[in-house]
C-alpha cells in the first residue's frame, strides 16, 4: 500500500490512502505529487475546525492541472473525520489538484459523499491546527 508524507515547516504529515475506495483520485495525487506538483504550493485556504486546503497552483483557489477528474463517492471509507483528505472541487467531477484536510468530524458531515475522500493523516494530526493560510507544502513524498 503506498503512502505519502506531506513535509511542513511544522512537520511531518504522514497519509495513508484509501486506495479500494478512491482509486482514481488516489493515483491521480500520486502522480502529481511523484512530479514535485505540490513541492512549495502553499495551504490557499484554512478555516479554523473546518479544513486546510491547498494544491492551486496560483495559491488563490482557482488553478489546477489541467484537467478534471471524477469524483468516487461510492467507498467505504466517504465520511470527513479529522485528517481526512478530501478533493476540492467547483462542482460533481470538476476535482484536479486541489484537496483539503479535515480538522474535525463536527463541520463536515455535509460534504460525506460529495466530495472524495482518498485517504487520511495517521501521524501528525497536531500539524493540521498550526497551519495557517499561507503556509506552504514544503514538499510531497510518496512512499511506496
Amino acid at each position: 500500500m503506498k503512502k505519502a508524507e506531506i513535509h511542513t515547516k511544522y512537520g511531518v504529515m504522514k497519509i495513508d490512502f484509501f486506495e479500494k475506495d478512491a482509486p482514481g483520485t488516489v493515483k491521480n495525487f500520486i502522480d502529481l505529487a511523484s512530479h514535485g506538483y505540490y513541492d512549495g504550493l502553499t495551504f490557499h485556504r484554512v478555516i479554523p475546525n473546518f479544513v486546510v486546503q491547498g494544491g492551486c497552483p496560483n495559491g488563490i483557489g482557482n488553478g489546477g492541472p489541467g484537467y478534471t477528474i471524477k469524483c468516487e463517492l461510492d467507498g467505504e471509507n466517504q465520511y470527513h473525520d479529522r485528517g481526512v483528505l478530501s478533493m476540492a472541487h467547483a462542482g460533481r467531477n470538476t476535482g484536479g489538484s486541489q484537496f483539503f484536510i479535515c480538522h474535525n468530524r463536527d463541520n463536515t458531515k455535509h460534504l460525506d459523499r460529495n466530495h472524495t475522500v482518498f485517504g487520511k493523516v495517521v501521524e501528525g494530526l497536531d500539524i493540521i491546527d498550526q497551519i495557517k493560510q499561507g503556509d506552504k507544502m514544503d514538499k510531497v513524498v510518496i512512499i511506496d
